[in-house]
């Protein structure tokens, strides 16, 4: 039989989110994701850990080994235990740790790991990780500019691993051994800086300084002409005033009408800086233009219409005027009025020979061209064209001086390609689009979010400041990383004409419509095919970045909605049927999806992308094994399964359908999810995995019994739907998760079917009365044991938030799992992780001890689904919070030396009054 692996079985979920959470902070070190600019990248740990579980077996295929459900057990707890220090970000640099994980993948894959093929690979994360644990990792993406990022993150740094740097003096600087991948970043890092001084001596003096003061960045804004006849002014367009919002440090812009008999309208607006805060706050927050309404005239208070600015703009009228600079200062931002001087200093001319390329007229990610900014080039202004043009150029020489120091050709081009993606990344630091952010008072790049904004006020960068291209420099430098693995291949190629012989798959495939790569990516390609087109002729052979075969629903490209949806399904279904013919049976392959996209069908119904690509994987011959929500988002929403909102992204697990599968009926496919759905749903809530999410991740083994069938047929004789093979699986849940009531000690079964229908609120005694008889308890004595109040006629369960520690009560609560998990979210909302774990053990250590602690975790995992399908959501975010935590309570249990029992420590009564 072919292992299954623990990818398909249980994972430890809430580590793996709570990673990958941490890992989107902005202050992560060393993340690849500063060589360069792509968007929506995976988690980089996430993507590790998914690896790994693809390729390690599940200790059930080795009944042999573990021939019991608990040895099963430790050694899934021990490979979870691998997987949870793989996924600390500051354990990626943790070479033994990943030979330790290299080492449980080749005993799992007979020595012989195969190799992974991301034919989507976009930023690289899945080629890294896969690199990182020592595999082959082949990756290809028809972008020319995520080829190169692939290059640069896999295939480059291995060819040059443990060589000593060629810039002259650096190899003999000191007596040291050069290891993986540090002569090369000594190279970068050197050529650089070589580059930039060459750059500063021939287009310095474009750039002046304030006296001693270092300029971060110019303030600017575009202007058009008064629509009022009678005004004619430049109105300069500016979203707000605001240059500081930091306490004590605050200063904003002063806009002054003066009188100019030289300009026109006999009338010009001057700029003041203004130290504190306005009497009117509205002074400095509201601008001269909305985006909606059009702009004010700061002269006559006359509107200009968006369609105005859109004329004016589209007819070449727009102008610009100076408004503040910006300099360094002892601990702060230094702010200066505009002078004619710095105005000067930027009237050059353009290159004569720069960038061109058209931007993509889809005013869904593009806003500019609506304004007559249609070219790339005229995002820029003619300063920032001449800088990023000499820095394109002088990578050229580099190239040159590499090879006249000693250096290969082939390390030539390395050093050249990255110092070509250092001066791409800066051009999202250096346009005519970046503004700036008052809060934390920097630049705030272009690529924010997933599209190019119109920006009417902007900051143009010092391109030698503290804002210039060292910056890029430096964090390509230290994104670099050279691991156990063997070199990775990227090449440009379309995913419907890979050949996946020989490889295992693990991709992050596109997302419908939801990001437009090749037309936003051509903003970088202009740059990097003036600077590198030399070094990869092939692959920069092209104007713009090749559109026609990207799998993209885009319906400016295909002919509207409905052409663009097929062809995103046909060509999605032709790349996995592709896979499907040489996919190997001993290993699943993953895919993710992270899409949001909710359409109507021809009934009226809901019909969702995620069924979409259910669908599309089944018709390919494909059968789903399981299904993982990986959320990058640390959000604790009660979330409920019908929105498939839970996650950030989705991870499928699937392997090869057999040929000739059986056709089953509605009630076979009912049987088989009853008999499996029980097993697979323990071994899941055995995983680090929070309620919130084990919807989502019972999807899984539901979908491998529904796909595993060349079809399930409906009493009328049609095949099944997806949908409502998802309605389906969702009924055995709620199922099972019922059944597992039984269970529970009486007081607890009570308190659940009470708590389902009542909730915290009240009910009448005869109810209760009969529910506590029908479930072999009575109200008086869990009123006597603190579970619930039983009161003039009415009876209603107590709160964690109102329970008390009262000794005459506390042994009666502490021997219901319902007691003691209530007890436990108590202390643990208020007290913390320790005190919870304290309680827990004063609970373990009784003499009527609870020893089946599961049973805490299973009830609140039962209590969140019943507080989420009620719609009482913070019922439902707290026991969520409670199970996500309760490895850790459970933890402290076990390794504290002091119990309450024995401390006396903790008086609740005292602690509450």
């Amino acid at each position: 039989m072919t292992a299954r692996k623990l990818i398909e079985v249980a994972l430890p979920l809430e580590a793996i989110n709570r990673a990958s959470a941490r890992e989107k902070e902005p202050f992560t070190k060393r993340h690849p994701r500063a060589l360069h600019i792509w968007w929506a990248r995976r988690p980089l740990t996430a993507a590790r850990a998914i690896l790994f579980a693809q390729l390690v077996d599940d200790p059930s295929s080795h009944p042999e080994e573990f021939p019991t459900e608990e040895l099963q057990r430790k050694e899934r707890v021990r490979l979870h235990e691998i997987i949870e220090r793989l996924v600390i970000w500051e354990n990626s640099w943790n070479d033994k740790l990943f030979e330790e994980a290299h080492a449980e993948i080749i005993k799992s894959t007979n020595g012989s790991p195969p190799v992974i093929y991301d034919p989507f690979a976009g930023g690289g994360t899945i080629p890294l990780e896969a690199q990182r644990l020592g595999l082959i990792a082949k990756a290809s993406d028809l972008n020319p500019v995520a080829v190169l990022i692939n290059k640069a993150l896999v295939e480059l740094p291995p060819k040059f691993r443990d060589m000593p740097p060629v810039f002259p003096g650096l190899a003999d600087s000191e007596i040291r051994s050069w290891r993986g991948a540090e002569g090369l970043v000594a190279d970068i890092r050197a050529y650089g800086h070589k580059m930039r001084e060459q750059a500063h001596e021939n287009i310095g003096h474009l750039y002046p300084n304030i006296g001693d003061h270092r300029i971060i960045g110019w303030v600017w804004a575009r202007t058009v002409t008064c629509p009022n006849p009678a005004c004619q002014i430049d109105m300069p367009l500016v979203r707000s005033w605001w240059l500081s919002k930091k306490k004590n440090k605050e200063h904003y812009i002063k806009p002054n009408v003066i009188r100019d008999p030289i300009h026109p309208s006999g009338l010009r607006v001057v700029f003041e800086i203004v130290k504190g805060i306005p009497l009117d706050p509205n002074d400095a927050n509201e601008g001269t233009v909305s985006g909606r309404t059009g702009a004010i005239c700061l002269s006559c208070h006359s509107t200009a219409s968006v369609e105005y600015l859109r004329v004016q703009g589209k007819g070449g009228k727009t102008g610009r005027v100076l408004l503040a600079t910006i300099a360094s200062g002892e601990r702060q931002r230094i702010y200066f009025p505009a002078t004619p001087e710095h105005t000067r200093a930027a009237e050059v001319p353009a290159p004569v020979e720069t960038i061109s390329g058209e931007m993509a007229d889809n005013p869904r990610w593009f806003s500019p061209p609506g304004y007559g900014l249609t070219d790339f080039e005229d995002v820029f202004t003619p300063r920032q064209l001449v800088a990023l043009t000499e820095f394109s150029d002088l990578v050229v020489n580099v190239r040159k001086n590499v090879i006249s120091d000693g250096g290969s050709t082939e390390y030539a081009d390395a050093i050249a390609t990255y110092l070509g993606l250092a001066v791409s990344r800066y051009a999202d630091l250096s346009n005519a689009l970046c503004s700036w952010n008052h809060t934390n008072e920097n630049i705030r790049a272009l690529f924010s979010r997933q599209a190019v904004p119109m920006t009417w006020d902007f900051v143009e960068a010092n391109v030698f400041g503290s804002i210039g291209l060292d910056g890029p420099i430096e964090s390509i430098c230290n994104s670099l990383y050279l691991g156990i693995g063997p070199a990775g291949t990227a090449v440009q190629m379309s995913a419907s004409a890979a050949n996946f012989e020989g490889t295992i798959i693990s991709t992050d495939p596109p997302y419908y419509d939801n990001i437009g790569y090749s037309d936003l990516s051509d903003f970088f390609y202009v740059w990097l095919r003036r600077s590198l087109r030399q070094v990869h002729p092939e692959l920069l052979a092209t104007l713009l970045v090749p559109k026609a075969d990207e799998l993209v629903a885009n319906p400016y490209r295909h002919e509207g909605k409905g052409g663009a949806k097929k062809f995103f399904e046909d060509g999605f279904r032709e790349v996995f049927n592709r896979a499907r013919s040489s996919a190997s049976s001993n290993f699943p392959i993953t895919v993710y999806y992270a899409f949001k996209q909710s359409e109507s069908d021809a009934s009226g119904e809901a019909s969702t992308g995620w069924e979409t690509l259910l669908e599309g994987m089944i018709r390919s011959g494909w059968e789903i094994t399981s299904t993982w929500p990986i959320r990058s988002e640390r959000s604790a929403r009660s979330v409920g399964l019908k929105t498939n909102a839970l996650a950030s992204s989705i991870i499928l697990s699937l392997r090869p359908r057999k040929e000739n599968s059986p056709i089953t009926d509605r009630r076979g496919f009912i049987s088989a999810l009853e008999n499996e759905l029980p097993d697979a749903l323990r071994n899941l809530q055995q995983g680090r995995i929070s309620p919130v999410d084990l919807p989502q991740s019972a999807i899984g083994p539901g979908m491998s019994v529904f796909s595993r069938y060349d079809g399930v047929l409906e009493p009328d004789g049609n095949k099944m739907t997806v949908r409502s093979a998802l309605a389906r699986i969702n009924e055995i849940l709620d199922q099972v998760l019922n059944e597992q009531e039984g269970d529970f000690d009486e007081p607890s079964r009570f308190a659940i079917s009470w708590y389902r229908q009542h909730g915290y609120g009240t009910g009448t005694f005869g109810d209760a009365n009969n529910l506590a008889t029908a479930k072999n308890t009575t109200v008086s004595i869990m009123d006597r044991a603190g579970i619930l109040t039983s009161r003039g006629g009415q009876v209603q369960l107590i709160k964690p938030c109102d329970l008390i520690w009262d000794y005459d009560t506390i042994n009666d609560q502490l021997s219901s799992s319902w007691g003691l998990l209530h007890q436990l979210i108590k202390v643990f909302e208020r007290d913390g992780i320790t005190v919870a774990g304290d309680l827990l053990k004063t609970a373990m250590s009784r003499p009527d001890d609870i020893s089946d602690t599961d049973l805490i975790k299973e009830l609140s995992h039962l209590l969140f689904r019943i507080a989420e399908s009620n719609g009482w959501p913070k019922d439902a975010l707290s026991f969520n919070t409670f199970a996500t935590s309760w490895p850790d309570i459970l933890e402290a249990a076990r390794t504290t030396t002091v119990s309450l029992a024995s401390q006396g420590s903790l008086d609740f009564n005292e602690v509450d009054n």
